[in-house]
């Protein structure tokens, strides 16, 4: 038994020392460093993060994504040389642009072939796995990419990257390491973490700050658009507060947190991509813009060319994104609740008390009333068809204020948005991008997170099989993190067909009805959760059994089961027949 410290097991040490709970692993021929540390650690009783074993490496990082979302605290992700990294495929992109904290190890192929080091090459797969740039792979959707060289730097190496990674803006960062270099007996290095922390939030500079309240006290209009201003916990109560003190209304764009109570009758409501212009951004005289890569789509919905926009993120220019712009009068970078928090001082200052600001915020809740009248009719049930509004509506009556929602519904995200009304900071989750397959092992990852919450994953049915339900739910069940997943199921991919009708509303895939989105024959995909992690499986496809089948799946999930729900909304062949018998009966 080797019995030597190496550079795995300071490696592993330093993961520990930073706070990393779990590895969300597929190991490979390059991990036998690893691996022996890992055994020696629990022969000696030597604490380091768990294994968690993921057989594909697109739930693995789905996981190590949404436990940082839970938790704020970054994760560790171990894969296979260059083929395991390729695999994490679309995670990777996910992590990138939703700015979540995570480290991704990977090994690489041995740089020695004939015993000259330990750990030299002895597979064909070494040489085949060889490959010029492996960094290179991951290196546009990373904050951070380095080579582990020697054991000797290699805590300084962890801190360092974890600390990139946790500093706004926040995000992935990767590391490699070769057997050889992994295997090294190494000298033991004593790290002070409080030396490694984040960089401290930014703030707004205070001349910049009497400048935007100036603005702000001018306007009759005013609004905030947010998108993930949420994932900050604290940051909603400074906006809360922000907002009530001038009775500012806020819409959330393309959101993927909770970033303003939905019952709040400030918030008025939910925009994604339809195309229509949202009055009250058409209205705005002055636009505060926190948190928000798209806060509107100019093709067919932007402010008017008078009003003036400030724009205050922790990336204001978006240098990953080649073409970005939204023209504003000023620019901050800056920490939204820091920000947030230096408004409401000043604004509590100043005490600012007129008629014109309880007179919109009557006006506000008028609209806020009138909105939420419209969505309860939208949720009416229908013995003819189940929609997506009224299984989100049923849904909802699950929900209390310790249930977690993981959200990749994309074409009904602005039906499950609207009609969840989630308003408890950190109830809701998305990706932050467009990754498809993250929600399965987010589910798992947020349960692991924190296992006291109920967790629910909504999903269509393209996305879910995105996910690769049989390594999820084998997943949930070994490590014992049970959720629900309600499959929003038009057996077909609907984002392509919406996409297409977008560009060619009457173009000929629209008259012959042919957008090769169609998932025939249909598959019966709770089965899979069911043959894979023993889940609760059923098919529904009556409208009066909807409301049954989801308390008896709840159930099941807390009892420690799993359970899916897969949920027949009408097809996309359906609804185009539905919307072709409305046109006719018009006519």
């Amino acid at each position: 038994m080797q019995s030597n410290y190496t550079t795995s097991m300071a490696f592993l040490e330093a993961l520990q020392e930073a706070g990393v709970s779990y590895l969300f692993s597929n190991f490979g021929s390059d991990h036998p460093g690893i691996l022996e540390a890992l055994a020696l650690a629990k022969q000696v009783g030597k604490k380091l993060p768990q294994v968690i074993t993921c057989p594909h490496e697109m739930v693995a990082l789905s996981a190590a994504h949404a436990y940082a979302q839970v938790s704020g605290k970054p994760q560790a992700v171990f894969v296979h040389v260059e083929c395991g990294t390729q695999n994490l495929g679309a995670g990777l992109h996910n992590a990138w642009k939703g700015r979540v904290p995570v480290l991704i190890f990977a090994g690489s192929s041995p740089f020695t072939q004939e015993g000259e080091l330990l750990g030299s090459r002895n597979e064909f797969i070494h040489w085949i796995q060889d490959v010029p740039d492996q960094r290179g792979i991951v290196r546009g959707y990373m904050k951070y990419d380095n080579e582990i060289r020697t054991g000797t730097n290699v805590k300084q190496l962890v801190h360092r990257a974890l600390q990139i990674a946790s500093s706004s803006p926040k995000g992935p960062v990767y590391l490699m390491g070769a057997r050889e270099v992994m295997e090294e007996e190494t000298s033991r290095v004593e790290i002070q973490t409080e030396r490694w922390q984040p960089i401290s939030a930014p703030a707004i500079a205070p001349n910049e700050l009497s400048l935007l309240i100036q603005d702000l006290l001018q306007a009759k209009t005013p609004l905030v658009v947010t998108s993930y201003l949420g994932k900050n916990k604290d940051a909603v109560a400074e906006l809360v507060k922000f907002c009530e003190a001038l009775a500012i209304p806020v819409v959330e764009s393309v959101p993927n947190y909770m970033n303003f109570p939905s019952t709040n009758p400030l918030h008025c409501g939910y925009q994604w991509n339809s195309p229509v212009q949202n009055d009250l951004i058409e209205e705005a005289d002055f636009i505060l813009v926190i948190d928000s890569d798209v806060p509107w789509i100019p093709l067919f919905n932007k402010p008017s060319e008078d009003c003036i926009v400030y724009y205050m993120d922790d990336d204001p220019l978006k240098e990953g994104m080649p073409l970005w712009y939204i023209p504003s009068k000023r620019f901050y970078k800056a920490d939204a609740e820091t920000a947030l928090m230096q408004l409401n001082k000043e604004i509590s200052i100043l005490n600012i008390q007129h008629a014109g600001i309880e007179k919109r915020r009557e006006k506000i809740k008028a609209y806020h009333a009138k909105q939420r009248a419209q969505w309860e009719q939208q949720e009416q049930f229908s013995d003819e068809v189940i929609t997506a509004e009224y299984v989100t509506a049923c849904i909802r009556e699950l929900c209390d204020e310790n249930t977690l929602i993981i959200n990749e519904g994309i074409s009904n995200y602005q039906s499950s948005y609207t009609h969840l009304k989630r308003s408890e900071p950190g109830s809701i989750l998305g990706s932050g991008a467009g990754g498809l397959g993250w929600n399965g092992g987010a589910a798992v990852g947020a349960k692991l997170a924190d296992p006291t919450k109920d967790v629910i994953c909504i999903t269509g049915d393209g996305s879910y099989m995105f996910s690769v339900p049989s390594s999820v739910h084998w997943l949930s069940r070994k490590y014992n993190a049970p959720f629900l997943t309600v499959i929003y199921n038009n057996r077909g991919w609907k984002s392509p067909k919406l996409s297409t009708l977008g560009v060619h509303p009457d173009g000929i895939a629209n008259e012959t009805n042919e957008f090769y989105v169609d998932f025939t024959p249909h598959a019966n995909l709770s089965k899979v959760a069911e043959a894979a992690g023993g889940a609760y499986a059923r098919k529904v496809e009556n409208p009066e059994e909807v409301k049954e089948a989801l308390e008896e799946a709840f159930a099941a999930v807390k009892s420690g089961r799993s359970a899916v729900l897969d949920i027949y909304l009408p097809s996309i062949q359906e609804e185009t027949n539905m919307k072709a018998g409305n046109e006719h009966a018009t006519v």
